[in-house]
């Protein structure tokens, strides 16, 4: 037989786990200054040919870069606005240099 939940109930564990949620974000916040940046010479990286800066990429080895093209601006990048640094949902894990550029690079959204 199943026991059916009270809205009463219900509302009270909705509102319990609302109130965990600003400390989620925190959580969240101090992870991602956790990240250590990428390594150029990693291997994941050199096969996407990461660059700390995009003003470096090798043009015949990349045609489709374009000179505006930074992780800053590249959908998988998940820093704030100004930050140096940011996470990436391609190099989980690490942290890139708001302006390298790999060969995964996607316009952001609104950019």
């Amino acid at each position: 037989m199943q026991k059916l939940i009270s809205r009463r109930t219900l509302v009270n564990y909705a509102l319990t786990a609302g109130a965990f949620l600003p400390a989620l974000h925190i959580g969240r916040d101090a992870a991602a200054a956790a990240l250590t940046p990428l390594d150029s010479n990693d291997p994941a990286a050199k096969s996407l040919g990461y660059v700390t800066d995009s003003s470096k990429v090798d043009a015949s080895a990349n045609p489709t870069h374009k000179p505006d093209q930074t992780c800053a601006s590249c959908a998988q990048f998940q820093g704030k606005l100004g930050e140096q640094q940011g996470g990436c949902n391609i190099f989980v894990g690490k942290s890139v240099a708001a302006g390298g550029w790999c060969k995964v690079w996607a316009k952001k959204p609104g950019a």
